[in-house]
């Protein structure tokens, strides 16, 4: 096992030692802990990437941090924060080249470890995200619950923009441990000035909804579960106004981010950890156990399941799909490692976890994908999509 301590943080964009068909390097960070990178394709071919970094989630130092990667460089820029919230952990950025050219940057704020009291905000880029407007709040307090993000801002044929969201509930007792999440997507059909909700039946549990639109008329989302068993899958015929309910795929799940994309041959591509609960060899009491807080709810939660927190975060796993996200028979590790996160401490490297993917692809048909590392760091790869298949020409 190698050693957490060390990494060996190379910024400078180089083929992989052994692998020269993937390029890959370390984004620039200040943070002792680095966390939930999110990849955008900017204007005139950079590669924007928006993270959490701080000393720990849940604390308060955590904020946004962007960085840039410029058309043509070989390294990206140093880390810019782009928040600064000093009573809130300010988590889960993502960014949304909106049709009129702006770029949104949207992100969650909650207190301490409870995610029930997350909240969305918002400022707006009109020059690529060389500068930025004033914070907003796009979706405020709710009693007994937060909205979280994670996944990409979608925009239909018709002008819809459908964005995800996943309602994390606070339990009649204790502290929210995400035993009752469900989803729900946001729906926009005047560019981002008002919004409707449209929950996801029988989607407690699932999180992290990544919707893919698979251009026939049809949507399909994949779900991080809760329970740490399998990525599970839905799918809409109406725009995203009505799902089926989310049901397993053959893909395990270890209670961690999923990210899905279609890219230009219609394939589907998803990138996640390869691991569930039953690769566990420990099980945490929530995700913010070592921050400390709010007791939990000692009684189980409803029906007497309740998620699983410890599973190991690895492998980092790429995935491709040609039928829609029925079946993933192509499959290559990103990485390997034994996954530890019985907890997040990254000031005294104890976590080993390698987790929350983002991937985009761009016009030159190359998959981007960047990912945490250890939570130590944010690690950005390059490989055209057929590497998964082991075609490294």
């Amino acid at each position: 096992m190698p050693d957490a301590g060390v990494i060996d943080r190379h910024e400078v964009l180089a083929p992989a030692l052994g692998d020269p068909a993937r390029i890959e390097a370390f984004i620039p960070t200040p943070c002792v802990q680095n966390h939930a990178a999110f990849l955008l394709p900017l204007p005139g071919g950079d590669m924007g990437c928006v993270w959490f970094g701080g000393t720990q989630e849940g604390v308060p130092d955590v904020s946004v941090h962007f960085s840039r990667l410029a058309a043509g460089a070989d390294r990206w820029s140093p880390a810019e924060r782009l928040s600064d919230d000093p009573t809130r952990s300010e988590q889960n950025p993502l960014l949304f080249h909106a049709p009129d050219g702006r770029l949104w940057l949207l992100w969650t704020a909650q207190v301490s470890g409870n995610q029930d009291t997350a909240i969305i905000r918002r400022r707006i880029s009109a020059d690529g995200g060389r500068s930025w407007g004033a914070i907003e709040t796009l979706f405020g307090e709710q009693p007994g619950f937060g909205t979280f993000i994670r996944s990409p801002i979608v925009v239909l044929d018709n002008g819809d923009w459908l964005l995800p969201i996943w309602r994390c509930t606070k339990p009649p007792v204790g502290a929210w441990t995400g035993d009752l999440d469900t989803s729900s997507v946001m729906i926009s059909s005047d560019a981002g000035a008002t919004w409707t909700e449209h929950a996801v039946p029988g989607s407690r549990g699932c999180v992290h909804m990544s919707i893919v639109d698979v251009r026939d008329g049809t949507l399909v989302a994949f779900y991080r579960s809760r329970w740490a068993d399998s990525i599970y899958v839905a799918r809409s015929s109406d725009g995203g106004r009505n799902w089926s309910a989310p049901v397993p795929t053959e893909l395990p799940n270890n209670n961690s981010s999923v990210m899905a994309t279609r890219l230009a041959d219609g394939r589907l591509a998803l990138v996640y950890n390869h691991s569930s609960a039953a690769d566990a060899t420990g099980r945490r009491l929530s995700l913010y156990d070592d921050i400390g807080g709010e007791e939990l709810a000692p009684a189980a939660p409803p029906s007497g399941r309740g998620a699983f927190w410890g599973a190991p975060r690895a492998p980092m796993t790429l995935a491709l799909s040609a039928d829609q996200g029925r079946s993933w028979p192509i499959r290559r590790d990103l990485e390997s490692g034994d996954g530890y996160c019985l907890t997040n401490n990254s000031k005294d490297r104890l976590n080993r976890e390698f987790s929350y993917p983002s991937l985009c692809q761009t016009p030159d048909g190359a998959l981007h994908i960047a990912y945490t590392y250890w939570r130590q760091a944010i690690k950005y790869v390059r490989v055209a999509p057929d590497w998964a298949a082991g075609d490294d020409a």
